[in-house]
């Protein structure tokens, strides 16, 4: 088995260790937003059940609120986790927190609605979003850092785009493919009696998977260096989230937050909302909005990998530029004629577009991060730049759902929210420096 060297030092990595950890970074931020995703399909049926409300866009603001309770936890995961990752390796904390997802989300399949147990039932389901996104916190810090740390130099943007873009489609796909059999199986109301627990349920194969393909997996050749280091010249060092918040590293991390946060927010804007914006405005049967996803979902995944390796080619300061550019002129396009879409052909036409868009703005933001700080900081720096921009982006479908008014009012929110949002996209991309080969 021949060897691939990464250019640190004596370090090399296997064609197997390279493959095993592309899969496990891949898979296990696939499933993780497997997770996610779930819920982002039942939104309008777990809206009625544990947030009922004569206004659908209401008990839908407050699912996208639970959403972003989950994203408001994510930077504690990765604090924690990321910490962890820095100390004692990637490994362990991918495992414990892929495991930890999936057992979360099936957890939400066992919960009473309003229904059987009254107001219990919305904070139920709160302590378990807050539960889940500690854990989801920490797929970020040990995925996002184990796959870019084990492949050659000039492919670190393509598994950025990889990672990031790719694996959330995959999830997306996933989830919408669990979407489309669980509406086949459970039709009309029975899916808002049983499939939307069935659809909970399914997060239990994550968890099997991920332990499945984690087991087989080590450690990166980056992390095995410092550790031998560590070894070999044994002393005190301040612990990874004190240096990623003191005074050298605090302006990196709030400079990468303007690019995090508009990339976060054009993901959910567009992939993240477009089931409910399907539902709501165009009022699609299930099974037809289950295959516009599927679409979408290849769409991310074309956007993720093209955008990354366009980091490769071009650097991430430009990439970042052309697609914030882009972003502020197709986006609001695309939600307003989405919205007066009628045909099938047309409505899966803006699907895949949306999706391509939303992913192609934070497709290199994971080799962005991973790059703006050293090995023994990595996991913490980029699980908190990541976390905490895509928390505050995850927060937008909230306030689209609470300042549109009703249906009607939800693609010209959407395209407002999304024009303020890459705007600042842009401002951080402009100031930012080019990151594309320093990697310590």
């Amino acid at each position: 088995m021949s060897d691939a060297t990464l250019g640190i030092g004596e370090t090399t990595v296997s064609r197997r260790q390279t493959i095993y950890a592309v899969l496990a970074s891949v898979l296990g931020w696939s499933l993780d937003l497997f997770d996610l995703f779930i819920l982002l399909y039942v939104a309008p049926v777990v809206g009625a059940l544990f947030f009922p409300s004569d206004y659908p866009t209401l008990s839908l603001a407050a699912v996208y609120g639970s959403f972003a309770v989950t994203l408001l936890m994510r930077p504690l995961g990765s604090a924690l986790f990321g910490s962890y990752a820095d100390s004692h390796g990637r490994k362990g904390a991918m495992v414990v927190a892929v495991t930890g997802v999936g057992l979360a989300t099936a957890a939400f399949g066992l919960l009473p609605t309003v229904a059987q147990v009254g107001l219990l039932a919305p904070v139920m389901f709160l302590v378990l979003r807050l539960v889940q996104g500690i854990f989801v916190g920490g797929v970020v810090a040990s995925t996002h850092t184990i796959g870019t740390e084990s492949v050659p130099a000039r492919y670190r943007g393509l598994m950025s785009g990889l990672v990031g873009g790719g694996g959330a489609a995959i999830g997306a796909l996933l989830a919408s493919v669990v979407f489309l059999i669980t509406s086949a199986v459970f039709p009309d109301e029975a899916f808002a009696g049983w499939g939307w627990r069935v659809m909970f349920f399914s997060g239990i194969m994550s968890s099997l998977l991920g332990l499945f393909v984690f087991r087989s997996l080590e450690e990166s050749p980056f992390y095995q260096r410092l550790a031998a280091e560590k070894a070999a010249r044994p002393k005190a060092v301040a612990s990874p989230l004190r240096m990623v918040f003191g005074s050298e590293y605090r302006n990196v991390l709030l400079l990468n937050l303007l690019i995090t946060t508009g990339g976060g927010a054009g993901y959910y804007l567009t992939s993240g909302y477009l089931p409910s914006f399907l539902k709501l405005v165009n009022k699609v049967p299930n099974a037809l909005a289950s295959e516009v996803l599927i679409v979408a979902s290849v769409g991310a995944l074309i956007a993720a990998l093209v955008v990354g390796w366009m980091s490769d080619v071009i650097g991430r300061k430009p990439t970042f530029i052309i697609v914030g550019l882009c972003e502020l002129v197709l986006l609001p396009l695309c939600f307003l004629g989405l919205a007066a879409a009628t045909s099938s052909s047309t409505i899966f036409a803006y699907g895949f577009a949306l999706a391509f868009l939303g992913n192609a703005g934070y497709a290199p933001v994971l080799i962005f991060l991973n790059e703006r700080f050293p090995t023994e900081l990595r996991a913490s720096g980029t699980g908190l730049s990541w976390n905490i921009g895509f928390a505050i982006g995850g927060m937008m479908p909230t306030f689209v759902s609470l300042t549109a008014g009703g249906p009607a009012g939800i693609p010209m929110a959407l395209s407002a929210f999304a024009v303020v949002l890459f705007l600042l996209y842009l401002v951080g991309a402009l100031v930012t420096p080019e990151t594309r080969g320093r990697f310590e």
